[in-house]
């Protein structure tokens, strides 16, 4: 009996079921599929290329994401006369420090009114002991100023402020300048030719310190710095941004008025005066550019020459 249940189970398990219907596919199958579209939305069509071509320059000019930079280290200035050029020239400052029983000169005087005038510096009187203390024994003379850390911005930042304006950008990048007068100086230029800002690496270069502050006569306020951990890398991704990289050379193969390069999307690399562009610095760059010196001098300073290549490249887009 088993055995019989077993086979009947077989055979009704081997018989064909009922027939799946269309589901109505073949009526939708007859049916139109809409208006053809249009050429530029049709995978293969030329003018589908084109509008992706066109897609992609859009999105390469489109404003980076601003995601901010890395902060500098907090900074003393010491002595009566830089405490008061530094608060005279606008450098940023948390809190003045005043020893106390200060013997009140001319100069403690005028610091106090400008810290006064601002409105948002501290006011701290301290014992000698403890600026002492605070500025590892130099000479105080009573007076300390303390400059909070400079926000750098990040390298984005300063082709999104160009597109913003829509502008091309134009920015300079330091290789190798270590004194800070040299970056208030060039902040400055590119502040006054209309630039997008100052590229740094963090290694054997300048910062924005009180003096770099100082020299830029106030733009560091408008004119960003963004300070990098690589600049060969930095560069590197400006050109895939569609920026061509251009460096200042002794012996460049261009010159500086020949170049037609200047005119568009540019970062003008700096070096230091003795010893110019690092290796790998000068073979990232598109093109390098020597300055036509008629009087035979063999270099310039580079605050000089970052000034006379801006020049240059304002004229150009004037």
């Amino acid at each position: 009996m088993a055995g019989n249940s077993q086979r009947r189970n077989r055979r009704t398990s081997n018989k064909k079921g009922a027939q799946v219907g269309s589901g109505g596919q073949r009526r939708r199958g007859l049916e139109g599929k809409g208006p053809t579209p249009p050429a530029s939305a049709r995978k293969g069509h030329k003018k589908n290329r084109i509008a992706g071509a066109q897609a992609k320059q859009a999105a390469a000019r489109r404003p980076a994401p601003r995601r901010g930079g890395a902060k500098g280290t907090s900074e003393m200035v010491v002595g009566r006369n830089p405490v008061y050029e530094a608060l005279r020239d606008g450098v940023p400052a948390t809190t003045l420090y005043v020893q106390q029983y200060i013997d009140n000169d001319e100069r403690v005087r005028d610091a106090l009114q400008l810290a006064g005038e601002r409105g948002n510096i501290n006011l701290m009187e301290a014992p000698r002991v403890e600026l002492d203390r605070m500025t590892n024994g130099l000479n105080h003379q009573g007076l300390v100023l303390q400059v909070p850390p400079y926000e750098y911005a990040h390298p984005e930042d300063l082709t999104a402020a160009a597109y913003d304006n829509g502008e091309d950008p134009l920015i300079v990048a330091l290789d190798g300048v270590t004194d800070p007068r040299n970056l208030g100086a060039i902040v400055r230029s590119v502040s006054a030719f209309g630039g997008h800002g100052v590229v740094v690496p963090e290694r054997r270069a300048a910062g924005m310190t009180a003096g770099a502050w100082k020299s830029s006569a106030g733009t560091a306020a408008r004119t960003p710095v963004s300070r990098v951990t690589n600049l060969t890398r930095a560069l590197e991704g400006y050109q895939k941004a569609g920026i061509t990289v251009v460096g200042l050379a002794a012996d460049g193969e261009h010159t500086v008025e020949d170049l037609e390069a200047l005119g568009g999307p540019v970062v003008i690399v700096i070096g230091s005066e003795g010893k110019g562009l690092g290796r790998l610095v000068g073979e990232t760059c598109d093109y390098r550019v020597r300055i036509s010196m008629p009087g035979g001098a063999e270099s310039l300073n580079a605050g000089v020459a970052a000034g006379i290549v801006l020049y240059e490249v304002a004229r150009r887009r004037a």
